[in-house]
């Protein structure tokens, strides 16, 4: 299978195609994937549409090696986690296909990254090992080749120089964080930003009271004197990433697509408005899983763009106990 091909989709037509054939090739070659879809009785002969396609559940990638492929782990990334706790891992065969996606993915939205100084506020992130957002903005870091660009673990002070001094060069600029620590970074120094883009990585994992995201882009807005925050929506389990401009809505590069499932019948989907789980196709993860059931809550609109509304708790996650192989 021609896997660079999924980088030149340009039709709906195209992508429900090559969903199609990854479906079957990850039914075949996914021992996982494959005795999951046996258990719903999926026959994929049978399956000749997007809506017909199983969407695994992200949980199984914290029991089992989600993997369609028998070459060698380039790459392992793992999920943040409490301590003692099970996380999610993703076994990456093919480093530069993860490249690939998140390069063309961002510039697709925001243009060739060698405009940008990116600066990075992710300390719970480079606090441990394996983390798959870390990766991303580190390559993003290298291929931007500017002098500036670089990681800041709690070195505010430092920030905010470095800030400064791109602002007064016009240097157009990427200030990529963690919510937390842009929240702590903008109450310490507030700046006024005319030059950077502020995006946000969601995250407040215990470190602060969590926020809706509303709240907190009207935060951030005002300690940067900024009309709008930008968002990137990834995971662990996912080779891909959608982003948000500032009004909250996510869109999806042309290999990714979203759809939702009724929360009381997680094998059901739901029509565009409707609030409900956000289930993933991604095809950038052809050798894991492309079909894959989040613990987001969202919705999804006629523009093809969707909202994060929040998360399932242990309580809502309705069908698991049968996912549970």
């Amino acid at each position: 299978m021609n896997l660079g091909s999924i980088f030149s989709i340009s039709s709906k037509t195209e992508f429900e195609a090559k969903s199609l054939d990854i479906f079957r090739f990850q039914y075949k070659n996914n021992a996982v994937y494959q005795r999951f879809c046996n258990y719903l009785n999926v026959v994929p002969q049978h399956v000749n549409a997007l809506e017909s396609i199983p969407f695994l559940p992200i949980q199984f990638f914290k029991d089992y090696k989600v993997v369609s492929t028998s070459q060698t782990d380039q790459a392992i990334f793992t999920s943040s986690g409490t301590t003692g706790a099970i996380v999610s891992k993703h076994y990456v065969s093919d480093i530069a296909l993860y490249q690939e996606s998140f390069l063309k993915g961002f510039e697709r939205f925001y243009g060739p990254i060698e405009d940008y100084c990116v600066l990075a506020l992710l300390p719970s992130y480079l606090e441990r090992e394996g983390s798959s957002l870390v990766y991303m903005v580190n390559d993003l870091i290298e291929k931007s080749k500017h002098p500036k660009s670089g990681f800041f673990l709690n070195d505010f002070r430092m920030l905010k120089s470095v800030l400064m001094e791109l602002e007064a060069n016009n240097q157009k600029t990427l200030l990529i964080g963690v919510s937390f620590a842009l929240l702590d970074f903008s109450e310490e120094y507030p700046l006024q930003l005319k030059n950077t883009i502020v995006m946000e990585t969601g995250g407040m994992k215990g470190r602060r009271k969590e926020l809706i995201r509303k709240e907190l882009h009207e935060q951030l807005k005002k300690g940067f004197q900024i009309d709008h925050i930008h968002s990137e929506y990834g995971m662990t389990e996912l080779l891909s990433q959608a982003y948000s401009k500032g009004n909250s809505l996510f869109e999806c590069p042309p290999w990714m697509k979203i759809l939702v499932r009724d929360t009381e019948d997680p094998l059901s989907l739901l029509p565009n408005g409707k609030t409900g789980g956000i289930n993933v196709i991604d095809l950038a993860n052809i050798n894991s899983c492309s079909f894959i059931a989040t613990q987001d809550l969202g919705k999804l609109y006629d523009t093809e763009k969707f909202e994060v509304l929040g998360r399932f708790d242990h309580s809502d996650i309705r069908g698991c106990n049968l996912m549970a192989l």
